[in-house]
């Protein structure tokens, strides 16, 4: 009797135990979501000085990667300013050449902080996953960077629309222009959403395997009778 009392409850356990894991994979789902949208509505407040080392990190990347171009760069919270030395006629200025001048907003390409900040806080919420903060102010440090090329090939990219891509008056070679180009279309059209929840699977792997590769897993189990059936 001891032992079959033992056995039943320890079938039961195991029941159990999908059971509540089955439940914290909808929980981050829904959790993840809210957060993205709340966290969306405060950072921009907030960006303009949330954003703000995205612009002293392209300070220096700009004069290290185009210093050809490059005359001054003014930074303020919510602008960057690049004064170049790339001159360009003027429409209907009788043939007057000016320096072209860029600028941008630091936070433009920043907004996957809410969104990585939801994913961690999302897997707290659905399971207690530990070390919430330290993840986040990770997370966020290994973003700047990325951001910043990001907005680094925005700017560099303006430089060449508004020179119409002239290779003599940028003064570069086709294969830099190219390289520009390239650089604008992973840092512009990919990175801005793709980075955040890359580098949410990198600080929390542990419990993007436990939670949720090993719940599709269940779930593709659970649908297998149905579908012999």
């Amino acid at each position: 009797m001891t032992e079959q009392a033992t056995t039943t409850a320890s079938s039961a356990i195991e029941e159990n135990v999908p059971a509540a894991k089955s439940k914290v994979l909808p929980r981050f789902v829904i959790f993840a979501f809210a957060g993205m949208i709340l966290l969306t509505l405060l950072w921009t407040k907030i960006t303009p000085w949330t954003s703000y080392p995205i612009a002293l990190l392209s300070h220096v990347a700009l004069e290290e990667v185009a210093p050809m171009w490059v005359r001054a760069v003014h930074k303020k919270p919510g602008q960057i300013e690049v004064d170049t030395s790339v001159g360009v006629v003027v429409p209907n200025a009788g043939g007057q050449t000016a320096d072209v001048v860029v600028d941008a907003d630091p936070g433009r390409y920043a907004f996957g902080l809410p969104i990585f900040l939801a994913l961690v806080f999302a897997a707290y919420a659905a399971n207690r996953a530990p070390g919430r903060l330290s993840k986040a102010i990770g997370g966020y440090l290994i973003l700047l960077p990325i951001q910043s090329f990001s907005l680094v090939m925005y700017l560099l990219m303006q430089v060449l629309v508004a020179a119409k891509l002239d290779i003599r008056t940028l003064r570069v070679d086709s294969w830099q222009v190219e390289s520009i180009v390239f650089g604008y279309q992973v840092g512009v059209l990919v990175l801005p959403t793709l980075a955040p929840v890359l580098v949410w699977l990198l600080l929390d792997r542990k419990f993007f395997g436990d939670v949720i590769v090993n719940g599709w897993k269940r779930s593709l189990k659970a649908k297998a009778p149905v579908s012999q059936k």
